[in-house]
């Protein structure tokens, strides 16, 4: 399932052809699932598994902007560390029949969603994985300090 190229006596792995995630435990996760899990959630537009060679699951959110004012407008004393919470929350119990690997422990709230334009979807609506990790690079980081 790798994509790979010599480079003169080394073999390099470039990529995969299955969209599969190898965590650092050697554990295969097929993020498509998890993702399609997220987003039935109305307050997630988005989402992007991340984790490949990582210690765990993390996830990069695109929110429904107008399912997320209505969330802020139901009451006024929510503020970001409620709707991460609540989030938390819809993510543990979207993913609660996935086994325990395929839970997503961290989590960043894009600013933009993805769109053709960007360069983060394909013309036909797929997100380029690899164009998001790259322009995202520090916040990925970011979620796996310490770790």
């Amino acid at each position: 399932g790798d994509v790979a190229r010599f480079d003169g006596d080394y073999l390099v792995i470039t990529g995969r052809l299955k969209d599969i995630l190898v965590l650092a435990n050697g554990e295969k996760v097929p993020p498509a699932d998890i993702e399609s899990a997220i987003i039935l959630d109305s307050l997630v537009e988005q989402a992007l598994v991340i984790g490949e060679g990582r210690p765990y699951l993390s996830a990069l959110l695109v929110l429904n902007e107008a399912e997320k004012l209505k969330w802020f407008e139901h009451d006024p004393n929510r503020d970001e560390a409620t709707l991460h919470a609540e989030l938390t929350n819809r993510i543990r119990e979207a993913l609660s029949d996935f086994p325990g690997y395929a839970k997503i422990y961290e989590f960043a709230i894009m600013p933009e969603p993805w769109t053709i334009e960007n360069e983060t979807l394909t013309p036909t609506l797929k997100v380029r994985r690899k164009q998001v990790l790259k322009q995202n690079i520090d916040l990925i980081n970011s979620l796996y300090e310490g770790h």
